[in-house]
Parts: structure tokens; C-alpha cells; sequence
């Protein structure tokens, strides 16, 4: 009976919480929708169609597409790989300048740019950039990697000047010396001397062209004309012979030692070349009465060709540039020697078509070291009979300790 008696009390107590609790919630609803009326709504992302994702996939260029705000939108995997695109927009300035200015002027933009290679790095990326309005809202850009291009033009430019350079000064020598001969026609002694200089000069000359020609031809791929299992050994006497010549004119003993029975892949000629090299330098830049010492060795799948001499040596900070092409370590003794600063460079050059390289060890006063690495092939090699070098002796190579 009490319970019930209170009943008609509470009611109104219930209702008017209930009332107010509603009308603070229609309150904070009102509110947030009137802000909410107040905002930009959300735009649509641009998305690229998708057959135009397909022609994008397929392009040799670099491409990415950018929206309205400059975010990438779309960007192929060439793009990432030259560093235009980082954490979805382009990465350099000249890039975004160029897309600004297609928004403004819809006027497709070419232009080739220095793109430097990575925050940390000086060195620039060479592209060749096309940019172009797709829709409305979104932009292509196109990218091509010029750099290796741009580096050989720069390199065969480099190399014609030094051409003309060099044959320049046989040439001009040649020429100084038939008008001094018919200037001396009443002079048999200034004849014969000025003759005997002519047939330096022209031989010098014909050293020249001739390691051009071969060295143009290492240039071009697939310079090798016939690739046979060569016998090491043979390869080392033929050079040898070669150079001995000239070792005898300075009193240098050619030494000539290692393992034998070794055989390589390759070009037979090109590798008595580029011993051949290897050991008309090492005789060159060595003085009277020393010794010349021509070694192989096997290390592992590698057959080493060393060739050691006891020469001036070379500085630790020139060494690398030995193998560029009419670098010359001493430039006096190359005139007096007849050097061409080629012959290096077609060692590197034979090596490289071989699968191998060549290395140098040196030090000023104690002598180089130039060892030439090629994979050991097996099998028989090619039967090319060579008699052994005359007075060679079979000797250890010198520590380079």
C-alpha cells in the first residue's frame, strides 16, 4: 500500500529529467550540425583511368601523374628508381615549377635537368622532362635518364680532342724534319741524322693509329673476333718475344716463372696484346740493368697474369688514372720512349671483354706490380705452337711486402 501511494509523486520527477536529458541532446545535435554545415565537404581523390594506368605501366619513361593539390597520384616504379618521388609528391623543385607552370599556361613544357642524385650526394642526374596536362585536374610527367648518354658524348668528345692532340705532334714533327733534310741536302752526316729521327717519329706515328684502331674496336661490343680456350703460357712467351727488343736495348732481363698448363676463355691475340702492354710499360718505365718478371698464378676460378718490374713507381693518389686513355705518369719519359698513354688503357679495355680486370700495386722507388685477372676456363687449348722465350728463367715473383 505505501509503495503504491507513492507512485503519483516520482512520475513527475521521471518526466522532467526525461524532458531535459531530450532537449540537451536536440541542443548538441543542433550545434554540430550547423558546424558541420559550415565546412568544405570532402573531394573526391582523382584517380587515373585505368587504361591509362596500363600505357603508364608500359613506357621506357619515368612516369608520374600529379592532382590538384600536388600529390602523386600514380607513379611507375622508374620513377622511384631516379628519386623523382618521395612521400607521394615529386622530390625536386624544377620538377613541381614545371607542373605549375602547365596549370597555368596548359602549355606542355620540355626541358632537360640536373637532378641532383640524393640529398647527401654532388652528384646530378641528367633527365630529359616532359610535362603535359592529362584532365583537368591531373598532370603527366615524363622522364628519360640522359646521364650515361650525356657521359659517353662527353667521353668520345674528350677522346677525339685528344686525338687530334696527339697526332698532332708526330705529324708536325714529321713535317719539321723533311724541311730541315732538304734544308741539309749538301750534309750527308745531318741527313742521315735527321732521317733516323723521321723513322722515330714515323714510327712513333704508326704505334699511335695502330692503338687507336684497336682501342676503338674494344669499344664497340663484341670486339671479340673468336673466342677459343687460349693457352696462358703461349700467350706470355709471344709477349715476351715481343718485348724483349726492346728489354735488350736496356740490358732488362725478362723473367718469366709460375704455374703452367693454365688456360682462359677469349680472344688469343687480344690477350698477347694486352700482356704485350703490360710488359712494353714495365720495360719503358725501368731503368738499365734491372729486371722484368712476368708470372702466373691460379687463385681459385681466376688465372693471374703479374707483371713486376723495379721502376720509378707510381703514386698512391695517380694510380687509378693509369688506365685513362693518353694518361701519362711521366710525360718527359713517354716523349723519350715513344709512349702513347694507350696501353694501359686497352689492358683495362681486354680485360673487361674477357670478364676479368686488371689491378696495380706500386709504390715511388720500389716498382709496379700489374696483374691482369681472368677466369680460368677448362679444356684444351687451341693448338697454337710458340717456342718458349729465349733465356727465359722460370723465378718467383718479388714480394710486393
Amino acid at each position: 500500500m505505501g509503495t503504491v501511494g507513492q507512485s503519483p509523486e516520482i512520475a513527475p520527477l521521471v518526466a522532467g529529467a526525461l524532458g531535459l536529458l531530450v532537449g540537451l541532446v536536440s541542443a548538441l545535435a543542433f550545434r554540430w550540425s550547423e558546424h558541420s554545415s559550415r565546412r568544405v565537404p570532402p573531394q573526391p581523390v582523382p584517380d587515373v583511368d585505368e587504361g591509362v594506368a596500363r600505357v603508364l605501366s608500359v613506357l621506357r619513361s619515368a612516369a608520374v601523374v600529379v592532382d590538384g593539390d600536388g600529390r602523386v597520384v600514380r607513379a611507375t616504379a622508374a620513377s622511384h628508381a631516379l628519386g623523382l618521388v618521395r612521400d607521394g609528391a615529386l622530390t625536386h623543385p624544377a620538377l613541381r615549377d614545371l607542373v605549375a607552370q602547365v596549370r597555368r599556361d596548359g602549355v606542355i613544357q620540355d626541358a632537360e635537368l640536373d637532378l641532383p642524385r640524393g640529398p647527401m650526394s654532388s652528384a646530378a642526374l641528367r633527365v630529359s622532362v616532359r610535362v603535359a596536362a592529362v584532365t583537368s585536374q591531373l598532370v603527366l610527367v615524363l622522364a628519360d635518364d640522359l646521364t650515361q648518354a650525356r657521359r659517353l658524348e662527353a667521353i668520345r668528345r674528350d677522346f677525339v680532342v685528344n686525338v687530334s692532340h696527339e697526332l698532332k705532334t708526330p705529324v708536325g714533327a714529321l713535317a719539321l724534319l723533311a724541311e730541315t733534310v732538304e734544308g741539309a741536302a749538301d750534309d750527308p752526316e745531318a741527313v742521315r741524322r735527321f732521317a733516323a729521327r723521321m723513322q722515330t717519329e714515323a714510327s712513333r706515328l704508326s704505334r699511335l693509329v695502330q692503338e687507336i684502331i684497336e682501342l676503338s674496336r674494344l669499344q664497340v661490343a663484341g670486339a671479340l673476333d673468336e673466342i677459343t680456350l687460349v693457352d696462358v703460357d703461349q700467350v706470355v712467351a709471344e709477349a715476351a718475344d715481343s718485348a724483349r727488343t726492346a728489354a735488350d736495348a736496356k740490358h732488362i732481363r725478362l723473367r718469366v716463372g709460375g704455374t703452367g698448363g693454365l688456360t682462359v676463355s677469349g680472344d688469343r691475340n687480344l690477350l698477347v696484346t694486352a700482356v704485350r702492354n703490360l710488359l712494353d710499360n714495365a720495360v719503358a718505365y725501368s731503368p738499365e740493368h734491372t729486371a722484368v718478371s712476368v708470372g702466373v698464378t691460379q687463385s681459385g676460378d681466376v688465372v693471374e697474369i703479374s707483371v713486376v718490374d723495379e721502376g720509378i713507381g707510381i703514386e698512391p693518389s695517380v694510380q687509378e688514372r693509369v688506365f685513362e686513355r693518353f694518361y701519362r705518369v711521366d710525360p718527359a719519359r713517354s716523349r723519350d720512349t715513344g709512349g702513347t698513354g694507350l696501353g694501359l688503357s686497352i689492358v683495362k679495355h681486354v680485360a673487361n671483354d674477357h670478364g676479368g680486370d686488371v689491378t696495380v700495386w706500386s709504390q715511388p722507388g720500389r716498382g709496379s706490380t700489374f696483374t691482369l685477372r681472368l677466369p680460368r676456363a677448362e679444356g684444351p687449348p687451341s693448338a697454337v705452337p710458340h717456342p718458349r722465350p729465349r733465356d727465359a728463367v722460370d723465378e718467383p715473383l718479388r714480394s710486393q711486402a
